[in-house]
């Protein structure tokens, strides 16, 4: 008979999905991750049509993604999964860290990029920061990333915030943008034509993804970013 605290530790362990084309790579992520006592791999997918199909019948809680996939590349199920509900949160793994590579998946919805070369140092800290609702980028990523924001005059879309805002996906923008208007969790749902339930979840997503203490300060942040 398993006993309470087992039931609970179960639980409470993070799925993850891995999508990439290389079995190599995916079997290496796999074995690191097999360390971890909090972390559960639910599968894995070769290709981006195979993601979209497995997230049709299943769930998890983050996606490692790989951008350079065949039938589907990882941008294309970035794009799909901005018209599903429930999608899981997202880890960019990839060979290519181009700046605006990163800034195009932030505003995807990904929450999370880290160089292949640097998979093993940081995916398992990425996998945890990101379920917590956190974004989390490999120390070189948040280096090319400071360079890009000091290396010209900041403007309104490259200021902290700004980036933050291209961070959320479209479900979490339409749900900030009728916070800011008044409307209620119900009224949220209505509108959307998701659940209440759907709705208070990505509310919490967004008060520890813009690191604001409650509504009011999603609110605030909305009306001074021109959101409302």
């Amino acid at each position: 008979m398993v006993n309470d605290d087992l039931k609970e530790f179960l639980n409470d362990k993070i799925t993850v999905h891995i999508a990439d084309d290389h079995q190599i790579l995916i079997d290496g992520v796999v074995a690191v991750l097999g360390l971890e006592r909090d972390v559960d791999v639910v599968g894995y997918s070769l290709n981006g049509e195979q993601v979209i199909e497995w997230f049709e019948e299943n769930s998890a809680d983050i996606l490692i993604l790989d951008i350079n996939m065949p039938i589907l590349d990882g941008l294309e199920v970035l794009k799909k999964f901005q018209t599903m509900d429930d999608v899981p949160k997202i880890i960019i793994l990839s060979s290519y860290d181009d700046i605006k590579l990163i800034k195009e998946v932030l505003g995807m919805g990904a929450m999370g990029f880290v160089p292949k070369k640097s998979a093993g140092e940081h995916i398992v800290k990425a996998i945890r920061k990101v379920s917590q609702g956190e974004q989390y980028f490999s120390d070189e990523v948040k280096e090319k990333m400071m360079k890009t924001l000091m290396g010209k005059p900041m403007h309104k879309t490259d200021n902290p915030e700004g980036v933050l805002i291209n961070s959320l996906t479209r479900r979490e923008y339409q749900i900030l943008k009728l916070i800011a208007q008044q409307y209620t969790t119900r009224e949220i749902g209505d509108a959307l034509g998701i659940s209440e339930s759907t709705v208070e979840t990505h509310r919490k997503n967004l008060i520890k993804k813009i690191n604001v203490k409650n509504t009011v300060g999603l609110a605030i942040f909305a009306m001074k970013n021109e959101i409302v």
